[in-house]
C-alpha cells in the first residue's frame, strides 16, 4: 500500500515514515502544504496522513482541495488541536479520521488499516462510475455519455475505468503502464498514445465539452472543464 505523509515536524515525520515502511507501506513525505498538495494531485495513494497546521498551505485546505477533485482517498488528520470543535471541523472538512498528538503508532496503524479496509469495501461495491455526463456501468460493461452509448474495446474500457476512478488527478504514463497494461517497465512503444487517441475520439469528439485532458510533461487527466 502507498501512503502520503504531509508533516512539517521532522521528528514526527521520521517516526511516521519509519513505522509505516516497517509495516510494508511505500511512503512519500512532504514537509510543507504546497509540496504535499502537489504530490496528492499527481500520485495515487491508498492513505493520506495530514498534519493540520502546515507551512505554505494548511492541512484542511489540502483535504478540501483533494475532495473537490472527486478524490476519495482516505485521510487521517494529525493535530495538536484536540478540542471537540477542532475535531468536528476536521471531519466535516473532508477528513475520515482525526488523531491528536502525541499518539501511539499502534493506534495510528490500526486506524489506517481500518480506513483502507473500509475504502476498499466501498470501492468493491461501486458498480457505476460517473464523471460529468460520462457514465460507466462496471457490471454491464457499458459506457454512455449524455445518454448515448459508446462502444469501447476491453483495453479501452480498462483504461477509461482507471481514468474515471482517478478523475481530477494527473495519471502518469508509468501509472497507466502498471495499472492498465500490467507492465512494470517501459516497453518503449506508443501503445498509450494510440489508446488515448482512440478513447478521446470516442468519448470527446462528438461532444461539446472535452473530458480527457493531456497534461503536458505529466500525463493525462479526466475532468470536467469549465
Amino acid at each position: 500500500m502507498k501512503a502520503l505523509v504531509i508533516e512539517d515536524d521532522q521528528d514526527v515525520a521520521n517516526y511516521l515514515v519509519k513505522g509505516l515502511r516497517e509495516s510494508d507501506f511505500v511512503v512519500d513525505h512532504a514537509a510543507d502544504g504546497k509540496d504535499g498538495m502537489l504530490m496528492a494531485a499527481s500520485e495515487d495513494y491508498d492513505i493520506m496522513i495530514v498534519d493540520r497546521m502546515l507551512p505554505g498551505m494548511d492541512g484542511l485546505s489540502i483535504i478540501k482541495t483533494v475532495r473537490a477533485t472527486g478524490n476519495q482517498v482516505p485521510v487521517l488528520i494529525l493535530s495538536a488541536l484536540g478540542d471537540v470543535d477542532d475535531r468536528v471541523e476536521g471531519l466535516r472538512g473532508g477528513g475520515d479520521d482525526y488523531l491528536t498528538k502525541p499518539f501511539s503508532f499502534t493506534e495510528l496503524l490500526a486506524r489506517i488499516e481500518s480506513l483502507v479496509r473500509r475504502n476498499r469495501q466501498t470501492a468493491e461495491t461501486e458498480t457505476v462510475l460517473r464523471v460529468a455526463d460520462l457514465e460507466m456501468d462496471l457490471l454491464a460493461r457499458t459506457v454512455k455519455r449524455a445518454g448515448q452509448s459508446i462502444d469501447v474495446q476491453p483495453r479501452e474500457f480498462r483504461l477509461l475505468e482507471y481514468l474515471m476512478r482517478n478523475a481530477g488527478q494527473v495519471v502518469t504514463r508509468t501509472m497507466l503502464l502498471e495499472k492498465v497494461w500490467d507492465y512494470h517497465f517501459d516497453p518503449q512503444t506508443n501503445v498509450i498514445d494510440v489508446h488515448i487517441s482512440r478513447l478521446r475520439a470516442k468519448i470527446d469528439k462528438e461532444f461539446d465539452t472535452p473530458l480527457l485532458q493531456t497534461i503536458r510533461g505529466a500525463g493525462y487527466m479526466l475532468r470536467e472543464t469549465a
